[in-house]
């Protein structure tokens, strides 16, 4: 294994670090609650991975097993209890606990606590996952489209559904 290609290739390096506080609102506020910050989108890192934070509420929700053809998703639980399915079973993850699924590879996650639960979600590359999401809060407000237009949507976004096992 070596190196990536070179990007830069200045002599002296440049300013451009991006800072996010703490308390900056999040992007996205779903019906229910949940919160999911932008931290770092596909956009402003090149394509070279996507970083969310997921602030979900004490209601029961998450995707269902699922899997991606084009790019790795990871998990790194800051507070409270997720349920992570990892291909064979729903698994129990606490504050410091890391899943990390690659291409292809079966997960989904849920809350099933009924308390506040925080996540970390890191997509490599980075895909444009900002849209998916931004649709499945709209979905909860109005509603759900046809399943033609559904099963499109999956598509599009490259998330394919699985049966549990």
């Amino acid at each position: 294994m070596s190196y990536p290609e070179q990007v830069y290739t200045g002599d002296g390096g440049e300013a451009s670090a991006t800072f996010r506080p703490v308390g900056q609102e999040a992007e996205l506020v779903y019906p229910n609650g949940t919160r999911c910050h932008f931290l770092a989108t596909g956009k402003t890192t090149r394509g070279t991975f996507g970083l969310y934070r997921w602030e979900m509420s004490g209601d029961p929700g998450g995707p269902a097993p699922h899997f991606h053809r084009t790019f790795n998703e990871s998990f790194y639980v800051l507070s409270g209890n997720f349920k992570i399915y990892d291909g064979k079973g729903w698994i129990d993850a606490g504050p410091g606990d890391f899943v990390h699924v690659p291409e292809g590879g079966l997960h989904g996650f849920r809350n099933e606590s009924g308390a506040p639960a925080t996540m970390l979600i890191h997509f490599a590359p980075g895909a444009p996952r900002e849209a998916y999401f931004e649709a499945n809060a709209r979905f909860q407000r109005e509603g759900r489209p046809s399943e033609a237009e559904m099963a499109e949507f999956y598509r599009e976004h490259d998330n394919f559904f699985a049966p549990e096992p």
